[in-house]
């Protein structure tokens, strides 16, 4: 990443570039929640078990490309590049903050 992101968004694309699931306590509120594929995952252990999942069934590489801000919120465009169906894909990371850390997160395809 060439971007300067918080400290808990650059943890998060390290997960999620293959670190270790464990992290996410170190960059989510302890009742985050995330919306990734119309799914709501709930608390640390249930973000943690869906980064788990995702690197189980997928080898996967996210790179921000650009950040805006919208109502508050950061938005995190990236590339995503994978094994998956449909790859590669444009997300926006939509990342709420709170005391440093990720109070919620949605991941929806790029409006553009």
């Amino acid at each position: 990443m060439n971007m300067s992101l918080p400290a808990a968004v650059s943890t998060f694309f390290a997960i999620s570039n293959g670190g270790d699931p464990a992290q996410v306590a170190d960059c989510f509120q302890p009742d985050a929640s995330v919306i990734d594929e119309k799914q709501t995952h709930q608390g640390l252990d249930a973000i943690e078990d869906w980064q788990r999942k995702a690197q189980q069934a997928f080898t996967y590489q996210v790179e921000p490309v650009e950040t805006s801000s919208d109502k508050g919120m950061l938005v995190v465009k990236a590339n995503l590049e994978g094994n998956f169906p449909g790859s590669p894909v444009q997300l926006d990371h939509v990342f709420e903050l709170e005391d440093g850390l990720i109070r919620s997160l949605e991941i929806k395809p790029s409006a553009t």
